[in-house]
């Protein structure tokens, strides 16, 4: 089963259990447009290479549509799809006035300059120019894109339009409107809901054991929160595999080390394991902060956490997720799990519109009120319905997307 489809699959069991409309029901199976561009730019060397870019907006019923861009040799235009409607789905659960958007382009960064980056960048941004806007769709970073990339786009779309846009984009650096926080927000938000989903278990979060497959910007600041509180982070792990030590890994020194552009693997006093063996360690939380479907029908049964918070979009396959919740796992989904990001991207957008900058404190206390709130919602909806708290959170998702869409109505 595809990314896609799966997503699908997921959406209809929640449709039967929320008595869908059917017109509505129909409607939000597509996006509302799909955008797939090439994107032409000279390599260092002279030779001209093409690649293929993309941009979905899922839904705009709620406001302009959200999401991130990643460069990857994997991105394709059914991935973003998907990608596209699961935010729309998480900015619903939150309560943002958004609708979902995802976007990118197969290449590998890993391979390209800075320069090539910098060129691909402003080309793609160019090519979907009519596309995005402060009040048409938001674009944010993702996998391999950061806060330079986002400058770079904010200022091919400001010189196109001939003024400066500060709105245009999310995850910016602080001197272009950027927002304090935004940088840790999906892994801080992640890191809530391990203390929220510890405290349903009746646990505390001092010596609680945590794996983390993926040690990207999410993986590693929740990695360095969890490792502040007192947490025992056994284990961790990039794309070439991962380490573990059962007595606990120095997080903020591993991040040093990464620093260093050094291996993962090279860190010392620990041992070597695979991503899948990663997933099977016996632990209190785990934490897939890497890619989508990495807890699959074939390795569900095997992992030992009491906990899972999905750092990563989609990496439990609903397959997995009936396994899980058939043994009592308390799995906290991507749209709830990783929404910090996009809580903090939209209170960017708000002060980019006001040109008007909040305090960090006052950031971050925003955030884990509105996560904390969201969280007890989709916890009390579980209990009552008897369902996963997957399908708790896009039975509310869903629900507030259809209510703006009857509203709205149908338009002719």
């Amino acid at each position: 089963m595809s990314f896609l489809e799966s997503v699908l699959e997921q959406y209809e069991i929640v449709a039967d259990k929320i008595k869908l409309d059917n017109g509505i029901r129909e409607r939000l199976r597509y996006p509302k447009r799909a955008l797939i561009v090439s994107v032409p730019i000279e390599m260092d060397t002279g030779i001209v290479k093409v690649f293929k870019g993309y941009r979905v907006q899922h839904d705009i019923a709620l406001g302009p549509s959200k999401g991130g861009i990643r460069y990857h040799p994997n991105v394709s235009l059914e991935e973003v799809t998907a990608l596209a409607m699961l935010m729309s789905l998480k900015c619903a659960l939150v309560q943002l006035p958004y609708g979902g958007a995802k976007g990118g382009i197969c290449c590998n960064p890993k391979e390209m300059s800075q320069k090539e980056i910098e060129r691909i960048t402003r080309r793609y941004t160019t090519e979907i120019i009519w596309a995005i806007g402060p009040e048409e769709d938001i674009p944010a970073p993702d996998i391999n894109t950061n806060m330079q990339t986002m400058a770079w786009m904010m200022d091919t779309y400001s010189m196109q339009k001939g003024h400066t846009i500060l709105g245009v984009v999310t995850g910016k650096p602080l001197v272009l409107g950027g927002s304090l926080g935004r940088e840790e927000g999906t892994g801080r938000g992640v890191f809530y809901m391990v203390e929220e989903s510890t405290k349903v278990i009746g646990g505390k979060l001092r010596g609680l054991t945590v794996a983390i497959q993926g040690f990207g910007n999410v993986g590693s600041i929740a990695a360095r929160l969890l490792f502040e509180k007192g947490c025992k982070v056994i284990a961790v792990s990039g794309s070439k595999g991962g380490i573990y030590n059962k007595g606990g890994i120095n997080i903020k020194n591993l991040i040093q080390h990464i620093n260093e552009n050094k291996e993962i693997a090279d860190f010392q006093n620990v041992n070597t394991i695979t991503n899948e063996e990663l997933l099977a360690l016996d632990c209190d939380v785990l934490i897939p902060a890497a890619i989508e479907g990495q807890i699959n029908k074939h390795n569900a049964k095997g992992i030992k956490a009491k906990i899972i918070v999905e750092g990563a979009n989609g990496p439990t396959t609903p397959e997995a997720d009936k396994i899980l919740y058939g043994r009592d796992v308390l799995l906290i989904p991507d749209i709830l799990a990783n929404s910090g990001g996009v809580i903090i991207s939209y209170f960017e957008w708000v002060q980019d519109l006001q040109f008007y900058f909040w305090k960090e404190r006052e950031i971050m206390q925003r955030l884990r009120e509105i996560m904390a709130n969201i969280f007890n919602s989709v916890l009390s909806l579980s209990r009552e319905k008897k369902v996963d708290m997957r399908t708790a959170a896009w039975m509310l998702g869903v629900s507030r997307i259809s209510e703006a869409q009857k509203s709205r109505g149908l338009y002719p």
